[in-house]
C-alpha cells in the first residue's frame, strides 16, 4: 500500500474535522510538499532516514512552514500505525531543523505613531471613503483581514461606538472565497471604537448608498456589506494588501508591513498606551495569551532601542 494510498484515506477522515479553508491550506501543501517525494513509496518502506533528509530539504526552502509539512506528515503516518498497515510512526525519531535567522537587523512587521500618521495623510478620507475605512479598522480596531472584509452594516454600532466580530471571510477550495465562523470562541467579540473611525464609516456609508445605487444596489439593509466590490459582493482578500502596496509604493515607504501588520500595530500602540496584555488579549480575540505575549516582546525590544537612542540625545558627548 503506497503513502498515496494512505493519504487518502486519512483525508476521507480528516475533511470533516476541520473548516474548509484549514483543509484547503493542508491539501495543498501535501500536494506540492509531501507526494511528490512520498506518495509512490510502500507506506511500511518509509524511514526515519528518508523523512529526516526530506525535513533538511524543506528547511533550506522556506521558514517555519517545513515544522507544518513535517506534522501534517506525521498524522498521516500515525493513521497508518492506527489502522496496522506500519508498525511504527518514522516520522517520531525525527530531528527538526532550527530556523534560520537572518542576518543584520529584521524590520519590524508594524508601524508606530508617527508612521501610522503619516500613512493616513496618504488616503483622501473623502475621496477614498471605504479605503480610509478598511484601513482604519485594521489599525484602531486590530481586527484580522478576514473579520473585517465580512463585516455587514448591523455589526456596527453608531449609538455604542463598537464593532462585533462574528464572523470572518475565508479562502476555500479552488480559490472560493466562503464567510465562516470566527478563528476561535474568543475571537467572538464586540469593541468599542474611536471617534474619528466610526465618523469615517458613517461618510462611507453615505456614500456607498448614492454610489451603488447608481449601480443599481440598495445598500440600505443590515446585511448589506460594509466593505463589496462594484457588484456589491465581498472583496477579494487580496484587494486590502493590493490597496497598501500601491500606497506604499506612490510614497516610497521604506519600513512595509503587511496587513496583518496593522493587527500588531495596534497592539503595539495599546501597549505603549498602558494597556494589559490581558486587555491586549481580549481586544484582539487571541485565544492563547502566548500569541499576544509574542508581540509584545516586539514591541518592548523597539521601545528598549528608542530609550537609547533618547539617552544618547541626551547626553550628547
Amino acid at each position: 500500500m503506497t503513502f498515496k494510498a494512505v493519504y487518502l484515506e486519512w483525508d476521507a477522515a480528516y475533511k470533516n474535522t476541520v473548516r474548509e479553508s484549514t483543509y484547503e491550506r493542508t491539501y495543498i501543501q501535501v500536494k506540492k510538499h509531501v507526494l511528490p517525494l512520498f506518495g509512490n513509496k510502500p507506506i511500511n518502506k518509509i524511514t526515519t532516514a528518508q523523512l529526516q533528509q526530506a525535513v533538511n530539504q524543506w528547511s533550506k526552502q522556506v521558514t517555519r512552514n517545513y515544522r507544518r509539512w513535517l506534522t501534517t506528515t506525521s498524522r498521516i503516518l500515525r493513521f497508518a500505525l492506527r489502522r496496522g498497515y506500519i508498525n511504527k510512526n518514522p516520522a517520531d525519531l525525527v530531528i527538526i531543523p532550527k530556523e534560520k535567522e537572518q542576518i543584520g537587523d529584521v524590520a519590524a512587521n508594524f508601524w508606530d505613531k508617527q508612521e501610522l500618521t503619516r500613512f493616513f495623510s496618504y488616503i483622501d478620507a473623502k475621496q477614498e471613503p471605504q479605503k480610509t475605512s478598511l484601513f482604519r479598522i485594521l489599525a484602531f480596531g486590530g481586527l484580522r483581514r478576514g473579520e473585517c472584509l465580512a463585516l455587514t452594516w448591523k455589526d456596527i454600532s453608531f449609538t455604542d461606538s463598537t464593532i462585533t466580530v462574528n464572523k470572518t471571510l475565508s479562502q476555500g477550495m479552488n480559490g472560493r472565497q466562503l464567510v465562516q465562523p470566527p478563528k476561535t470562541r474568543k475571537s467572538r467579540r464586540t469593541i468599542t471604537m474611536d471617534s474619528k473611525t466610526m465618523s469615517a464609516l458613517k461618510h462611507w456609508r453615505l456614500v456607498q448608498l448614492q454610489k451603488y445605487m447608481a449601480l443599481g444596489f440598495n445598500t440600505n439593509k443590515p446585511d448589506q456589506l460594509v466593505f463589496s466590490n462594484r457588484k456589491n459582493k465581498h472583496l477579494l482578500l487580496h484587494k486590502p494588501a493590493d490597496w497598501l502596496k500601491s500606497i506604499e509604493d506612490a510614497h516610497k515607504i521604506k519600513h512595509r508591513i503587511t496587513i496583518h501588520g496593522f493587527r500588531h500595530s495596534h497592539a503595539s500602540a495599546l501597549f505603549s498606551a498602558g494597556a494589559t496584555v490581558k486587555e491586549v488579549q481580549e481586544r484582539l480575540g487571541h485565544s492563547d495569551v502566548k500569541t499576544t505575549l509574542n508581540i509584545y516582546t516586539h514591541v518592548t525590544k523597539s521601545q528598549n532601542k528608542e530609550a537609547v537612542n533618547k539617552l544618547v540625545a541626551y547626553l550628547n558627548f
